[in-house]
């Protein structure tokens, strides 16, 4: 006997939610028809898709291999209904975002208003982690992710490239001076990060090599780094899309002009591999794909 809609949406919604009572409520339906339907699709899958325990339900091997193909079933019926059913502006349903906080506050957030009139019907959650995550098991629909992707299971939409710059406020440059060679820089407070180091590595030679900066002060984020540059406390080396509007007001200027490496940061719009996203999310992609075109 075949899977049914019911079972699968039980089935998903469970993993979703964590649990079988909250999946019950998502559903509108009883916690003992949620439990049957579950019951009945592992039954007619002979395998175990969720191990029960006191604590909480745990995805089995076969559970995770089972999860995709039950989320593609259900997006490509979702859709096919959206496609017959509704034109763009009335597509509904959450989208789960997940991103380092700077590209949250520098770029998704400004542009949320504008997404809202266009998509009323559509609700966002923002998430901020400034490390990758597993968007399984944060229940993620989209990433925003820096640099190469190196996980096989995820697609990589791109929606820019950002350039890096060097930069220092216009009092830390008048009290102690503005370096010339990435040797002066060593004299310098310089300002990075303690996570992914390789942000570290700044679009300047020295010594024919790349220059790595020596840290006084590592944050975990850009936008402490940018707010410590601000308050005038060292150099450092920041992303277009947290600066431009820095260096446009004063607030910050770009130094090494002369000499920088033009070197820019890829941004892609992540998600797990299926052929037919849900209509939401790619509504969302393809919105900051045309406001981000600038920096392509």
């Amino acid at each position: 006997m075949k899977s049914t809609i019911e079972e699968l949406h039980a089935f998903v919604t469970i993993v979703d939610t964590g649990s079988i009572v909250m999946a019950a409520e998502r559903l509108e339906q009883t916690t003992s028809g949620v439990s049957r339907a579950l019951k009945r699709l592992e039954n007619k899958l002979n395998v175990t898709l969720l191990e029960r325990t006191t604590r909480k339900l745990k995805l089995t091997q076969e559970g995770q291999l089972f999860l995709a193909k039950a989320r593609k079933i259900l997006n490509d019926l979702t859709e096919a209904e959206d496609g017959l059913l509704k034109a763009d502006a009335d597509t509904s349903g959450l989208i789960r975002i997940d991103s380092a906080t700077p590209f949250v506050l520098h770029v998704i957030v400004p542009l949320m208003h504008e997404f809202m009139q266009l998509y009323p019907n559509i609700e966002i959650e923002l998430n901020n982690h400034d490390q990758v995550i597993d968007l399984l098991e944060y229940k993620t629909d989209l990433a925003i992710r820096f640099g190469e992707l190196h996980d096989s299971s995820l697609h990589a939409k791109l929606l820019c490239r950002s350039r890096l710059y060097i930069v220092a406020s216009p009092d830390y440059l008048a009290q102690y001076g503005t370096p010339h060679s990435s040797a002066e820089l060593y004299s310098h407070t310089l300002l990075g990060f303690s996570q992914p180091t390789h942000l570290n590595t700044w679009p300047l030679e020295f010594k024919g090599e790349d220059f790595i900066a020596h840290l006084k002060i590592k944050a975990s984020n850009g936008e402490t780094v940018r707010q410590l540059a601000l308050q005038g406390v060292g150099m450092t080396c920041l992303s277009r899309f947290l600066v431009e509007d820095d260096l446009r007001a004063g607030r910050l200027v770009a130094l090494f002009e002369e000499q920088i490496r033009l070197d820019y940061q890829h941004i892609h719009a992540v998600y797990y591999r299926q052929e037919h996203l849900p209509k939401r999310v790619r509504l969302f992609i393809e919105f900051m794909t045309q406001k981000l075109s600038k920096y392509l």
